[in-house]
């Protein structure tokens, strides 16, 4: 098999591990080995150089080059990952025009000397034309600072992996129109100056009608005819660099000739739907209603060399897809036959196909993920681990003060082993083993040779050691007294929310607490209260002998009033709770009618149905513009159809529609 080469805008370098294959490994190198890919061209990756990570890098038997935003945060970003085994860059670049600097160099790309440039920059010609045709508001050091290309070099051809500027808003058009001139002209450059090209990547722009399903709907909305669709400066600019593009009037100055060739449309040039990029916020990709804007072009002397291309739109993972190419296992360079291996390292690395020495980091660019300062002659972390760590050796007339004592050392009596005591006495004991042994340590050493250097370091250890002790014991001991807050009022859990409260309904119901501050009067009632508990089957026996008892007590009728009942209190604490608030004209909230009043305000009103399919709708945002935006609507869940318009009576989307302010669950 030949040499692959991918290229996936991946909407953020994590984004795919969300989802099937990639999240059962969750690594680089096997979602390299997924793709069957031996370069890998990403875009978007959306990280900073602070956001660089070991398993980005330090991928095992790959070697990448980054190109990453220098100002704004989560934004664009390229990077191109090559197999070491398979392929090995001679020269490595950042951005279009050559005005940015190698790492720890002060000089630009451009001006390296000739055999450490891979050439084609702009000249001052080209530059000043790019200016005026694009009117291009900003310098070149800002339009590269972007993240948006990378540029590497092998013996066969100058690898261009790109992330082009979108058609989001009219304040963008001159930096997108400038940055694709720059591209046009750096790749004519190096085509004229021999050098085969291939450029890939997320060039945001669709060829012709066979790459987009909204052609006519685009046109009909701008009223634009086809040959005004297709002259639109972006579109025109990338039809003059293409084959088969298609360019209506006379060709611009200096674009006379194409000088690429779409690869994967090569091998499927009627093919429809073919489509590489789906809107996500109408789940359009299910309904294939896309647009064909990730590509592999190649100069036109390369056409021979592939033998498939093609896109991959099963793999999920990004609102793109993979788009490849793979070359041949042998290629035709003029009139020699040679083998792809040969053609895409350094001389003396493969010959025929067979390798005659390994990859070294001699062959390591400066522009290498490799070789920046963080990750600089480092492993990955699993090769980290592998080795294990050398243990510190004592000297041998030097003993620890972990070691056990000479046979001759005398053991004091209150060093012996313990049993259960409490943590002052345990802090107390290990205080005096310590200081009993401290003394004998000198000699010790004296004895085995040892001099009296390390006596200090001995007499710190044991001090550190008492210290120790003593805080652990006091720790110990004040963690075994009961913590007042812990005893204190207060919440403990939200069932304490709902859950009365029965400590203070005794105390409010007239009912005295056995704490030893009740009045002498009440002393009967509490003897009498625990003999009818004691003796009590049923919640009537206990509500009938608290009568009795409570008018006994209390002198009959005139000073205790049984009607109220006192079974009703038994069995609604809340009434017994509120008692005395009732006096005082208070309400009483009923704790069962406060949960279920919590828990209809908490809960979701109820989802309509759609009405060509009779399915739960989905709630959507208004974010455009105008009198509408911020407003939520309900929708059907379906994915667009082909058509990309809402369909009556298919498996697609159904026309319902509904405001949710004007939507109520009565409705349902």
């Amino acid at each position: 098999m030949g040499l692959r080469i991918t290229t996936w805008n991946v909407n953020g370098i994590r984004n795919p591990f969300s989802y099937q294959p990639w999240r059962d490994k969750r690594t680089f190198a096997a979602m390299f080995d997924i793709l069957e890919a031996d370069i890998v061209v990403f875009q978007e990756t959306k990280i900073q150089r602070k956001d660089l990570l070991d398993d980005m890098v330090l991928v095992p038997g790959w070697d990448c080059y980054f190109s990453l935003p220098k100002h704004k945060k989560g934004y664009s970003g390229v990077v191109i990952y090559t197999r070491q085994s398979v392929c090995c860059p001679i020269r490595a670049e950042e951005g279009i025009t050559g005005v940015l600097c190698p790492p720890h160099s002060t000089s630009s790309f451009s001006d390296l000397p000739q055999d450490q440039q891979i050439g084609g920059y702009p000249t001052a010609a080209q530059a000043s034309a790019v200016l005026d045709t694009s009117n291009l508001a900003t310098d070149f050091q800002t339009l590269d600072s972007e993240g948006r290309c990378v540029i590497l070099e092998f013996p066969a051809f100058v690898l261009i992996g790109v992330y082009s500027p979108a058609n989001r808003d009219e304040t963008r058009d001159d930096f997108r129109i400038g940055f694709l001139s720059l591209l046009d002209t750096r790749v004519r450059n190096l085509v004229a100056m021999g050098k085969r090209v291939f450029l890939t990547g997320d060039l945001n722009i669709s060829k012709e009608e066979l790459d987009t399903a909204n052609a006519e709907s685009a046109m009909r909305k701008s009223g634009m005819t086809a040959i005004e669709y297709f002259s639109t400066p972006a579109r025109r600019l990338f039809n003059h660099l293409l084959e088969d593009g298609k360019v209506y009037g006379d060709r611009d100055e200096g674009r006379e000739k194409p000088v690429l060739l779409d690869i994967c449309r090569s091998f499927h040039p009627a093919r429809k739907g073919m489509f590489t990029c789906w809107e996500q916020k109408t789940n359009a990709r299910p309904g294939n209603f896309g647009s064909r804007i990730d590509y592999v072009l190649c100069s036109l002397d390369m056409r021979d060399w592939f033998s498939d291309s093609n896109i991959q739109e099963g793999l999920m993972g990004s609102d793109h897809c993979p788009v490849y190419a793979t070359m041949k296992e042998r290629i035709q360079v003029g009139d020699t036959d040679t083998h792809v291996l040969d053609f895409m390292n350094p001389p003396g690395i493969f010959a025929n196909g067979r390798r005659l020495r390994e990859y070294s980091v001699k062959d390591t660019l400066p522009l290498s993920g490799k070789m920046i300062p963080e990750f600089d002659r480092r492993q990955s972390i699993r090769e980290m681990f592998k080795r294990k760590p050398m243990l510190p050796t004592l000297q041998s007339g030097v003993p620890s003060i972990a070691q056990e004592p000479p046979p001759n050392a005398t053991i004091p009596s209150d060093a012996q082993p313990r049993s259960a005591a409490t943590p002052a006495a345990d802090s107390h004991s290990f205080s005096a083993k310590v200081s009993s042994v401290q003394p004998s340590t000198p000699k010790n050493l004296a004895s085995m040779g040892g001099g009296i250097a390390n006596t200090t370091s001995l007499k710190r250890a044991a001090s550190d050691a008492t210290n120790m002790s003593l805080k652990r014991g006091k720790s110990e001991a004040t963690s075994s007294k009961p913590s007042a807050m812990s005893q204190g009022k207060g919440q403990q859990s939200l069932k304490g929310f709902f859950k009365p409260n029965t400590a203070g309904a005794s105390s409010q119901a007239g009912i005295p607490r056995s704490n030893g501050t009740a009045s002498s009067e009440s002393a009967p009632l509490q003897e009498s209260g625990r003999k009818i508990l004691d003796g009590a089957k049923t919640a009537e026996d206990v509500s009938r002998g608290l009568v009795s008892a409570a008018s006994t007590s209390f002198g009959g009728d005139e000073q205790f009033d049984s009607t109220a009942s006192i079974t009703s209190a038994t069995h609604s604490p809340a009434r017994v709770r509120g008692g005395n608030q009732r006096q005082h004209g208070e309400d009483v909230h009923d704790p069962i009618e406060s949960k279920e009043s919590w828990s209809k305000l908490f809960t979701k009103p109820a989802t309509p149905r759609c009405e060509g399919h009779s399915e739960p709708c989905v709630s959507l945002l208004t974010k455009k513009s105008g009198m509408n935006c911020g407003r939520s609507f309900w929708m059907c869940p379906r994915p667009l159809g082909p058509s990309g318009m809402k369909e009556k009576g298919t498996q697609w989307r159904c026309q319902t529609f509904i405001w949710c302010s004007d939507w109520s669950a009565k409705d349902a």
